[in-house]
């Protein structure tokens, strides 16, 4: 099968993911093999591929936004059969007998396992995954609309469930990529008045198009408070701007699972009851109320779409934010 596979971690400028044959993987029991047809991009990807997160296995095929058909069923499946969509997130595995996942949070495993991370990820004509952790797609998705939901939209949703997000509520984002552009219309259907920041003109206008409130530069002095916020970029100096417009009360969450320094805190930021917490990977229960309500809404997705070579190039884009909205590689 043709991959793009991580040699080494380098600066994307320097194209470290190399196309390469690879053999067929095959399914064992209780596994599903996907036919690739669109993997979403993330940056998740993204910092995997410049090491700012260590591949956890050497010449990693990355890829987590995995959209494809089953074309092959191992032994003792039973929710798939050949022919069927399907859709693969960043979570590929949990030991369900921890004490995390005993008590619900399996997106905290010891012993999680994660898509293109531990094991080979979608950038591949071939997929394999336990078919507990691989999900039925809504209808009246194309593929390349669907692939972004799978990690964009299902973190930007637990991101909104753990800011404590409330229907009606005023709702700030800032960085708005792929996880916002999705985040928006879920906090925009719960009625929630949203303020987005972003340094790119066109990430602003898109915001406003989604049904921002207000969409602008983080620094400025706004009229208004924030009862909950978000924060997508993996800047750390933006944690002291979110603070600054938090209402009391009020919950940041940092949906990101890369962040650089965040500058040291002002107590009387966070004076007033406000509340910082991280948004660590996602349970498969948020990806199933997400997908639900993503049919509901329903979720239009904006994608860039690129052809598997051109992977370096599509995560260069990324990088650099000329990306507006999400992207997707086609697996031929």
């Amino acid at each position: 099968m043709r991959a793009m596979q991580l040699k080494a971690p380098a600066p994307i400028e320097q194209k470290p993911l190399q196309l390469v044959e690879l053999p067929d993987p095959e399914p064992g029991r209780g596994e599903i093999r996907l036919a690739v047809k669109v993997c979403g991009l993330c940056h998740t990807d993204l910092h995997i591929t410049e090491g700012e997160l260590t591949p956890h296995q050497p010449h990693i095929v990355p890829g987590h936004q995995i959209v494809g058909v089953v074309d092959h069923c191992g032994a003792g499946v039973s929710h798939f059969k050949p022919g069927d969509r399907a859709g693969v997130p960043w979570l590929y595995h949990t030991d369900q007998t921890c004490h995390y996942c005993r008590k619900g949070t399996e997106n905290l495993c010891e012993h999680a396992r994660f898509t293109g991370y531990d094991v080979n990820g979608g950038y591949a004509q071939y997929h394999i995954v336990p078919e507990d952790f691989a999900y039925h797609l809504p209808e009246g998705f194309e593929d390349v609309q669907a692939a972004p939901l799978l990690c964009a939209g299902v973190i930007g949703f637990r991101a909104l469930r753990l800011a404590e997000v409330k229907p009606g509520s005023r709702v700030g984002l800032y960085g708005f990529g792929a996880s916002a552009h999705i985040c928006i219309q879920v906090a925009h259907h719960w009625g929630c008045e949203v303020y987005a920041f972003s340094r790119g003109q066109q990430h602003r206008d898109l915001a406003l198009k989604l049904g921002a409130k207000w969409a602008g530069v983080s620094g400025g002095d706004l009229a208004v408070k924030m009862d909950s916020s978000i924060i997508f970029a993996p800047a750390g100096g933006l944690v002291i701007e979110a603070l600054k417009t938090l209402d009391k009360g009020g919950t940041l969450a940092l949906a990101g699972i890369y962040m650089s320094q965040i500058p040291p805190i002002d107590y009387n930021l966070i004076y007033g009851e406000r509340t910082i917490r991280s948004v660590a990977n996602s349970t498969r229960q948020d990806a199933i109320d997400l997908l639900n309500l993503a049919a509901e809404i329903p979720i239009h997705t904006e994608v860039e779409l690129f052809e598997l070579e051109r992977l370096n190039e599509a995560l260069g884009r990324l990088k650099d934010g000329s990306i507006i909205g999400a992207a997707a590689v086609r697996i031929a």
